[in-house]
Order: structure tokens, then sequence, then C-alpha cells
């Protein structure tokens, strides 16, 4: 007998991005009942070291509370596990090294559903981590897709500060900056935006700020992913 699919889900970088995970879960399977809906199991522990500051040298790594977050969704007996933030990615690897249960990629995730969208070139919003670790870029290439970057100063001017204003709770401070990103994204030639910071489509929302066509949040992406494999699993029995 297969395996009873559980989704783990390893959260807390920040909270928000892990509620609004379970959120487009929910939008992701459609379902006609409860019974219908993917079962998950959340870790969705803030504690853990800032991933930003770890990568710039500027604080702990969070790797041990990641590994440690894994280990327990391990022993609850998730069948998959997703992690609800782009730049933890960053330590997948050591991650899928300490887990029985397999990882999903969210860049996998959204190269996928920006191939369905097949644009010329998008514009990648993320944290420099990200940026740099060219998880996104890669794909994104396979696929025949060029990759625009933000410029240094649109960085530090408007995602950065975008970014830990959500963090702190001042999600419509943040869309405000977050979406001069975003623009300055489009005015250089991005046919789609790429969201890939859980708290950047969190901020433009909640300003109910569009890009001219549809964005691609790899968070969604991730959803649609694992509704299509419990889908298929439930299919089969």
């Amino acid at each position: 007998m297969a395996e009873p699919f559980l989704l783990g889900v390893l959260g807390g970088m920040g909270p928000l991005a892990a509620v609004d995970f379970q959120y487009q879960l929910l939008r992701a399977v459609n379902s006609a009942s409860d019974q219908q809906q993917i079962p998950m199991v959340v870790w969705n522990v803030p504690q853990i070291p800032d991933r930003q500051k770890a990568l710039a040298g500027q604080g702990p790594s969070p790797l041990p509370q990641l590994i440690d977050g894994i280990a327990r969704l391990n022993r609850v007996g998730a069948s998959h596990i997703v992690i609800a933030c782009n730049t933890a990615h960053h330590w997948f690897e050591a991650l899928q090294a300490a887990s029985r249960a397999p990882l999903l990629h969210i860049a996998d995730a959204a190269a996928e559903a920006a191939a369905a969208l097949a644009p010329a070139s998008v514009g990648l919003i993320a944290t420099q981590g990200t940026l740099d670790a060219g998880w996104f870029q890669r794909r994104f290439a396979q696929r025949g897709i060029e990759t625009l970057l933000p410029t240094a100063a649109e960085i530090a001017d408007y995602f950065v500060p975008g970014c830990y204003a959500v963090k702190r709770g001042d999600i419509a401070a943040g869309g405000a900056l977050l979406a001069r990103q975003a623009q300055g994204l489009l005015d250089r030639g991005a046919e789609r935006l790429v969201l890939a910071c859980t708290e950047v489509p969190l901020a433009l929302r909640a300003i109910s700020w569009q890009p001219p066509g549809a964005a691609i949040d790899p968070a969604e992406a991730m959803a649609a992913v694992c509704a299509r494999l419990w889908q298929q699993q439930q299919s089969a029995i």
C-alpha cells in the first residue's frame, strides 16, 4: 500500500507566510467538502534565525533550527515536505539529507508555472541570497526565459525595507515599497513578475497592486503541485 499522504510545512519564516501557504493549498485543491482537503502538519516556529542576515554574514545560521523542524515533521509521518520560505531553500540539500520524506523545491514549482505562461522574460523579486543562489534563473533559462534582476539600489531602497515592514506587521507600508521594486522591473521590460519572497505577494495584495500581466507567486505554484500530488494519490486509491 502507498504511504498515506501527509504534507509537512516548514514555516515560521515569517509566520504569516506559512498561514498564507495553507490558504493557497485550500484554494488549489478547490474541494467540495472538508474531507477532500489536503491533510497537513505545520511547524510554524518563528524563532528560526533570520535567513537574510545569516547569508550576509550578519547573524547565526538557521540550519540547526531548520533541521529540527524537518525532524519533527518526519516524526509525525510527513510523506512530503515543503519550505514556506524562498530564501531558506539555500539549505535545501542539507535539509533533504536530514529528511526521510522528500522535499519539494519551490523554484521547480515556479518554473513550471512560468513555462505555462511562456513569457520571454520575467522580473525576479527576491532576497539577495536567493538572487545570488541562482535557482530561479537557472530553471527559467532551461525553459528559454530571460530573468531580469533588481538593481542594488532597488534592493536597498525598496526590497529590504519593504520586506521587513511586512515582518513587523506594517503590511501596507511594505506593499508601497515593494510595488516600486516591481514597477522598476516592469519598466525595464519584464513581461511577468516572479514574487520569490513570501512577504511580497502578501504585501502587494494588501494594497491591491497588480501588474499588467499575471504575476507568478512561487508559493501559489507550490500549492498547485501539492494539490496535484494529493489528488493523484486519491485517484489511485
